[in-house]
This record gives structure tokens, sequence and C-alpha cells, in this order.
């Protein structure tokens, strides 16, 4: 410690959750190192008698510390006394103009350092002695929408008591906090209007007449409330309260009103504002004829995102990887020949003098061919709608939805198929659109999971072990999938397409001394000997039906093993999407289309892997829990 100062020691510390419930985060006050800052005892600002030195702040990875010097009024005296013998063992910050995320303090400036009893942030003591706490009751004081001060400290539990009765704690129900965050932002602005009224009158005594008798007066004389002409400005809005046609009857809340009408919200337990002020105009007729818009009093909403609304969509981030990733030809027709050289018989053989030379075996020669399918998505949108819509351009919004939907369509048309039964006149045909998952065993190969024997391998004869399903799923999966590599046959590094919930299981996986074993996709990639993992939500849930030696099983994918370049996508003119618009005169509306017409197919042979799950009824015990 430095000779200069008294005592030194953590203002605050970063990371660690206060009473308050916010977080200082890291270099929230880098921008105050080096800089010096009044000591003060308990937040006291009222009495210089209380200021008792200064402190120089350091800027910390773990928070901010500080070097105090005492100074030597009596107050500095004794409070260098108090920490040179610990009965004051605690700091604690007092920061404006702060900046939040949520509940982490990001920015703010330190006003001061004080010494206090007790504090909220776990981590700022004096070491040498120094301290972060809070207040009388937890507070923050906002001063604009970004800007709070911050005092937080622990009291004696008698003041704790006093606060909660004053605060407006309900033993029946709800408190006054509870309910505020039970309002709408509209609610709010007009509740802490009222309440601001109120408090001003207060101060300059015109409440003095007000109190509980006052509430059932249908002529109170205290009328300075919110007249015609009164208007508010909240956030650079600003409203007319209460806006009459007549002069006569001109609208008029008084304070006995606003008091009654927030004694109501309280005790009632209500969370509309609204509701409770048309309640209370309902039983006091003086109000309610004083009143008559109560829309009024609220203001309109306010679109926080304008222009075209905000899309909600599936994940469409697979669908880049396959399309942009599969093999483009310029022509729709197309035919695949593939000739099986890998029968025993095709192999080479020794001569023997004298003896006859015999033929190798016949190959087997593989061929299909696949024609194209138009995919296509259609709308139609009245033209009055068109005109009336101003704000932003919703054809074009149109077309960006479809164009999504059907890009969408394919990828996963080409990976498992559309889902939908042969009978739909919708399908997505297979003969046209050859789908990954359900394409022919000479193309992908097919492997089921079982769950429960790799449990059972795993326990071995350790009845007592206890592996979790998280581990089991993911060992169970990477033995198959490097197991079926060994027939692997396709170009290239591997992608592994899987629902996102298979991934998260996975990465979940833990030993028996709850060590994670893969602490990223990338080290679940290299275990998977895949180049990259992309989730596909829409694998979720999926199914097949397979027959088995005569009995039809169902199978649910659970992953794809692929090198999308061994995919061809074929389509006489690329493959390009047409968008094409007509106008039905008849019924005044527009009519779009957006199409395309094409082909795809694996073009080699054992080109990819299809892991699966067995969920017929016979099965579902063995299915696994995850």
């Amino acid at each position: 410690m430095d000779e200069n100062y008294d005592i030194e020691g953590w203002a605050t510390k970063c990371n660690i959750k206060c009473m308050d419930g916010r977080t200082i985060m890291e270099n929230a006050f880098q921008h105050q190192d080096g800089q010096t800052v009044p000591v003060v005892w308990n937040h006291d600002h009222n009495n210089p008698e209380n200021v008792l030195g200064h402190a120089l702040l350091e800027n910390r990875p773990e928070g901010v510390y500080a070097y105090v010097k005492f100074n030597d009024t009596e107050s500095g005296k004794v409070a260098k006394s108090l920490t040179e013998h610990k009965d004051i063992t605690r700091f604690s910050i007092c920061a404006g103009g702060l900046k939040q995320q949520g509940s982490n303090v990001v920015h703010g400036i330190i006003s001061e350092v004080s010494l206090v009893l007790a504090g909220a942030n776990p981590g700022a003591v004096i070491e040498s002695v120094m301290k972060h706490s809070a207040e009388e009751g937890d507070e923050a004081i906002i001063v604009s929408h970004d800007e709070f001060q911050l005092k937080h400290g622990a009291d004696d539990k008698t003041k704790e008591q006093q606060n909660t009765k004053e605060s407006g704690s309900n033993v029946e129900g709800k408190s006054i906090k509870e309910i505020i965050d039970g309002m709408s932002d509209e609610q709010k602005e007009v509740m802490y209007f009222l309440v601001g009224r109120a408090v001003e009158d207060a101060k300059t005594g015109k409440l003095d007449n007000v109190d509980d008798k006052d509430e059932g007066k249908t002529n109170d004389k205290v009328e300075h409330g919110l007249e015609q002409n009164e208007t508010f400005t909240q956030g650079g809005y600003q409203m007319n309260l209460f806006e009459q046609n007549a002069g006569e009857n001109q609208a008029v809340l008084t304070h006995s009103d606003e008091v009654a009408i927030i004694k109501m919200a309280v005790n009632e337990h209500t969370t509309s504002f609204q509701d409770t002020l048309k309640k209370y105009m309902s039983q006091n007729q003086r109000l309610a004829h004083s009143i008559d818009d109560i829309d009024k009093l609220f203001p309109e909403y306010t679109n926080l995102n304008p222009g075209a609304p905000e899309l909600l969509t599936r994940d469409y981030g697979f669908v880049d990887h396959v399309i942009n990733g599969a093999h483009k030809t310029p022509f729709s027709r197309i035919r695949t020949r593939v000739s099986d050289a890998r029968k025993a018989e095709i192999r080479a053989k020794g001569y023997v003098k004298g003896k006859e030379k015999t033929n190798i075996g016949n190959l087997d020669l593989l061929e299909r061919s696949t024609d194209p399918q138009t995919v296509f998505v259609k709308d139609q949108l009245d033209r009055d709608d068109i005109t009336d819509i101003t704000d932003f351009d919703v054809v074009a919004y149109q077309y960006k939805v479809m164009n999504g939907a059907l890009k969408e369509e394919l990828a996963v048309a080409i990976l498992i198929g559309d889902g939908r039964a042969i009978s739909d006149k919708d399908k997505i045909k297979e003969d046209n659109i050859r789908s990954i998952w359900n394409d022919d065993d000479v193309y992908t190969i097919h492997g089921e999971i079982d769950f429960a024997t790799m449990k059972k391998e795993l326990q071995g004869t350790n009845t007592s072990a206890n592996f979790g399903d998280e581990y089991i799923y993911a060992e169970a999966i990477i033995k198959k999938a490097l197991f079926l590599r060994e027939s692997y046959k396709g170009s290239g590094d591997l992608e592994l397409y899987c629902t996102p919930h298979m991934l998260n299981v996975m990465l979940l996986a833990r030993d028996l001394n709850g060590r994670r074993i893969y602490n990223s996709k990338d080290d679940l990639a290299k275990a998977l000997n895949v180049k990259d993992i992309v989730t596909v939500e829409q694998f979720e849930g999926r199914t097949r039906s397979v027959t088995v030696k005569g009995v039809v099983k169902t199978k649910q994918i659970l992953g794809l093993f692929v090198n999308m370049a061994d995919y061809n996508i074929g389509s006489t003119k690329g493959g390009e999407i047409t968008k094409f618009s007509d106008f039905d005169i008849d019924f005044n509306r527009y009519k779009y289309l957006m199409e395309t017409r094409l082909s795809g197919a694996l073009v080699k042979p054992y080109s990819a892997i299809a892991l699966e799950e067995d969920v017929t009824v016979e099965a579902a015990s063995s299915g696994h829990a995850v």
C-alpha cells in the first residue's frame, strides 16, 4: 500500500450479482481510472461533516480498486480509527449516468465512495482496507430514459420493515411494485403523471385538507388537477389529457381523486390503471360527468419497428448450405449409370502353364433416370389493400415471404422429402426430386441407432455406474456414424444435418466425473469426422415407414451425413426462380406466382449416411429418454 493512503480495497467488484439484482460488468467505470472522488459516510450528502476524505480509483479486470486518504476532520479521524480496528470493513459506491443491458450495468460515473456497515456487493471490501452496498431499501432514481443514479446498501431490520409498510405492501395480496410492474407503458405514464402532480401539490401544502373522508364528496375544494387546456410531455409526446368541446363542463380531476384512484388500484390488486379509472368514474358521478372521453387519458400506440412487420420464420440457415452446395447442371432430365465392380469374381488371376484362362465375372450396371417437376408458391393481394398500405411496399414484402417459402420447401424436399402423402396433389414427387433420406440403399446408407445397447455396453459389469442420457446418446450416434463411414463412397468432406435438439444433447454429454466431453460444436464435429454441423429444425418429428422382413417399421430421422456436391440439381434454365403477376379485373385483386422447374438426385452410390431411430410402438420401450 502506498504510504500516502490510509486504507485500500475494492470499491466494487464486477460480475457479482448484488442485493438489488444488478451486476456491475467489467470496465463499466474504466474511464475513471486514475480519478479522485470524495469518501463519504453512508452516502449522506446533506452534511459536509460527512465527507471523510478522498479516494483514488484504479480500474482493474476484477472491478474498481480504491486508495483512500482520510482528512483531518473529526469525522475523518473517527473513520480512520474505525477502519483500523476493523469495525468498518465495507465500501459502497454512488454512481450516476448508469447505462444498463437488462440488469447488467455496463457504464456509469462514480461520484463518491462510502464507508458503510453492510453492503450488497460481496466483493466490495476493505483489504488493507474498501466496497459497493445498498442503502435504505433498494432504489434506483431514474434521471432520464437511459440514466440512473445507483445507491444500494443494507440497513437494520426495523427500517426494512418500515420501508415495506410505507411502500404499500399488502398482507393479503400484491405490493404496489408488483401492481406497477404489471401495467403497460401507457398506464405507467398516466400513473406517474398523477402521482407527480400529487407530490408537487403536497410540497406546496395543497393536499393538507385531503384525506380519506374526501373520497366520497362530489364537490371538492381542491380542484387544481388537470384542466381542459393542461398538457404533459412524456418522451417527446405531448397530449391534452382532458380535452372538452364545451367550456362549461371543464374536465377536472381533483387531488383527492388521484389519491383515491391509486388507493383503489392497490387495494383491489388491479393491474389495469384504465380499468381502475373507469370503475372509479362509475362510482363517482361528478368525475364521470367531467371526463366524457376516458380514452383521451392515454397516448396513442407507438410502433417500435416502423415499416414492414418483422418476419417470424423457421430457421432458414440450412437452406443456403443445401442449395448452394449442390452440383448444378443446365439440363433437367438426368441419367446416372454406375457399374458395380465389387463382386468377388471380378479379380485378377494367376496363370498356370497349359491351363485355360477364364474371364472375370460380369459387372452389375446401376442406372436410373430423373425427370423434372415444377415447384411453386402462389398468393394474391386485394388492390384496395395495396393502395391503403402506405408505410411499406406490401408487394415486395409478399414476394419476400413467397421466395423464402419456396427455397425452404426445395431444401427440405432435397434432404428428407416434403412429408406429404403420396396421394396428395401438392406432393413433390420422390421420383423427380429424390430426397437423400428416402433414397435407395444403393445411394444412401441407412443406419439405426440402438441407445439401449449402448447403455449396456458403457455400463458393462459395473451396475452402479450411472452414465447420463446425454453421454449415452452422443456415444451411440458417434459410434454408429463412424462405423457406417467405412461403407461411404462419396467425395470430399461430409457435413452433418441434424435437429437442434440432437446437437444440444450431444454438447451436454458429461463423463462420470461431471466433466463436459465436447466444449464446442467444433469439438463435436471433429469427433464425428465432419466438416460442419448444420441444424435443421424442420427435421423434428419427421418419420418414414419401412418394411423389414414383412413388418412395417416407423423410423425417425436423427441426422444426415452428406457432401452436397454429390447431389445434382438439374434445370434447363439454371434453376432460377421466376416471378409472375396478373390482375383479376372481376375481383380487383393481383395474383402472384413464383416457381421453378428442376430435378434432383444423388449421383454417386453410397454417398450419404442417414441415422435413424426405430420409434414403432413395439420398439418404443428401447428408445432413448433424452
